[in-house]
């Protein structure tokens, strides 16, 4: 049985329950125009108030008229004055939110217009104000933001806050996906094999990026020509239009391989025939390396020329001391694989290797003509032969040890006379002798320069503690006086008296001491140092 109470309660939670609350967007129809408002009856015990100015599409242009019915949004029940205030504009903003809500709860899209550019993007208007990120404007750098003002774009939401009214929408959202569309649309059209046109989009040091009508393919550098390619830009620029064979396409992840030599037909098919082992060719150097050069030998097709190749006997440091780039050179073919595309070349197999024949020009014994090529601290390097080189040790180019260093004594290009010591052809090595050529005069040495005899010199070579002197033709020694006769000076060409320190046989070496004057106090005497 229901009691007064329980139905009292009931008519009181009924009652409670109808009345419009603020913030609700209710239905009401205008009853009166005034010059300030419009008034609506909205089944309130008052009708609420919207100003005329939500209405007015001109001076004197209202977009209202009695009888109208309205949405409208609630936005104070009582005033103080005991007004209730309305808002058509507020409900006309409610509702765009609720689609705005729709369209993100649906992972939808929004049309919107770009109003002006701000602190870190564009402001659209998509019936509300929302923020579009410059990382979001496209799916590259947009550059200068002026020029996309008044611009209607389709776009997504990515974040949206009714309560605070904030809403960040993107552009490159949808442009990816419909580019992803795009792309295996594109995809399932393309087959390996087949050879399309595209157009170069980017250049990079390893190769390009062609545009194939929505997607990009890489065309390697190593895939571009037959013939060695230093840049892609070197055959290929941005916006030119080229057809390219799709090498392979990767279903997973979208990536197309293209070729352009692979266009033509690949001249390897026929290097066999055409350059067999042990054959002769001409090529033109297109690389040097720290370990050979390779050869052009015709468009698309390299050999290399290691350096240990290039000569008989000279020991290269660098292939630059022999060949540059743009030379031409006649080679010999020493190994081909055709699968692998490699070709190994000779230089020096043009020639004989002079060693099979150096047995017969240098017997020992031999007497020989050549320049000096290299010096070095243990001797002198002597071309016999363009290819041939003999080393006369330092040990073998005076009798008496040498007092001067040889750079002092020798230069490249001397014209030198030698006797042949020593041939190995296996290791192919030739030992000169230039001391060989006159008789040793060490007895005489030690006959006519005794211990302690005065000699007369002449300065053949200074340095700051040390004088070489020359006693005679063939004869040299060394005077050192870095511990005695502080400040002695001599130049080249001076003549000098000296006094015979030490002969050592063994090393074959003769020193001196300076030899001087000096006043004692009875008179004039002679004392030697």
């Amino acid at each position: 049985m229901v009691t007064h109470e329980d139905f009292a309660s009931l008519l009181e939670k009924s009652f409670t329950k109808s009345l419009p609350q603020e913030g609700d967007v209710i239905k009401g129809k205008v009853v009166a125009i005034t010059k300030d408002f419009a008034l609506i009856d909205f089944g309130y015990k008052q009708e609420g108030q919207i100003p005329i100015s939500e209405f007015r599409t001109g001076p004197s242009e209202l977009s209202v008229k009695i009888g109208d019915e309205v949405e409208a949004y609630l936005d104070v029940l009582e005033s103080p004055e005991g007004c209730v205030f309305l808002s058509k504009e507020k409900a006309a903003t409610f509702k765009v939110w609720d689609k705005l809500q729709e369209a993100f709860d649906q992972d939808g899209f929004v049309e919107g217009v770009v109003v002006s550019k701000v602190k870190g993007g564009l402001s659209v208007d998509i019936g509300v104000k929302a923020f579009l990120p410059a990382s979001q404007i496209d799916v590259r750098p947009p550059g200068n933001l002026d020029r996309l003002l008044g611009k209607n774009f389709k776009l997504k939401i990515l974040k949206l806050n009714k309560k605070k009214g904030n809403i960040i929408v993107s552009r490159r959202a949808l442009l990816e996906k419909n580019r992803e569309f795009a792309k295996q649309e594109i995809l399932g059209n393309l087959s390996e094999g087949e050879a399309v046109t595209g157009s170069v989009k980017n250049l990079t040091d390893y190769g390009a990026f062609i545009d194939l009508g929505g997607l990009d393919g890489l065309l390697h550098i190593t895939d571009m020509s037959w013939s060695r390619v230093g840049h892609p830009s070197e055959i290929l620029s941005v916006g030119q239009e080229i057809q390219v064979k799709i090498l392979k396409i990767d279903g997973e992840t979208g990536r197309v391989s293209l070729g352009l030599k692979q266009l033509t037909a690949d001249p390897w098919e026929k290097v066999p025939e055409k350059y067999p082992i042990g054959s002769q060719a001409r090529g033109r150097v297109v690389n040097v390396t720290d370990y050979g050069a390779f050869v052009e030998l015709e468009e698309g097709i390299e050999g290399l020329v290691h350096v240990s190749e290039m000569s008989w006997s000279r020991k290269i440091k660098h292939p630059s001391k022999v060949v540059s780039v743009g030379d031409f050179v006649d080679a010999v073919i020493l190994d081909l694989d055709r699968e692998a595309h490699k070709i190994s070349l000779g230089m020096k197999q043009i020639s004989k290797n002079p060693w099979e024949t150096a047995a017969e020009k240098f017997a020992v014994g031999t007497k020989v003509k050549g320049s000096v090529r290299n010096i070095a601290d243990f001797g002198l390097f002597i071309g016999l032969l363009p290819e041939l080189d003999g080393l006369i040790h330092v040990s073998d180019l005076f009798w008496v040890r040498n007092a001067r260093p040889l750079t002092e004594i020798y230069h490249k290009g001397d014209e030198i006379e030698a006797i042949v010591l020593n041939l190995d052809k296996e290791n192919e090595r030739l030992a000169l002798g230039i001391k060989q050529l006159t008789e040793d005069p060490w007895t005489r040495i030690k006959k006519n320069y005794a211990i302690g005899t005065r000699c007369e010199g002449t300065v053949l070579w200074a340095a700051s503690k040390m004088i070489a002197v020359g006693l005679e033709e063939g004869v040299e020694a060394l005077l050192d006086f870095s511990k005695e006769e502080e400040g002695l000076e001599a130049k080249v060409g001076d003549k000098i008296s000296v006094v015979i320190h030490s002969l050592d046989e063994r090393d074959r070496k003769v020193l001196v001491g300076p030899y001087v004057e000096e006043e004692s106090s009875k008179g004039k005497s002679k004392k030697k140092k």
